[in-house]
């Protein structure tokens, strides 16, 4: 059975040909699209914080609010910037 880590590692690679065929689209707004590319930030915050609660604090990221809230940030981020650029795309059509 594979680990949690490899099976978050390996999940990456789906990911990336999902951006990779969004950006070819260029159906997706270009807002949203920047906020589909930031949830890579997310990760790539939240992988150090997660190494350093365990081997440092001997916790699970979950159990460490203060790092577990400043990664949570950039998935907020992430979501937010991926809402205005749908919302700005249905506004500028209803206005045509």
């Amino acid at each position: 059975m594979l680990s949690k880590e490899t099976l978050f590692a390996l999940s990456l690679f789906p990911y990336l040909g999902f951006l990779w065929f969004l950006t070819r689209s260029r159906l997706v707004p270009k807002l949203s699209l920047f906020g589909f590319y930031f949830l890579l930030v997310f990760v790539v915050v939240t992988i150090p914080a997660g190494i350093y609660t365990e081997k440092v604090l001997g916790e699970s990221l979950a159990n460490v609010d203060w790092l577990h809230g400043g990664a949570e940030f950039f998935l907020t981020l992430s979501n937010i910037f991926v809402v205005l650029g749908f919302y700005q795309a249905v506004r500028e059509k209803q206005t045509q």
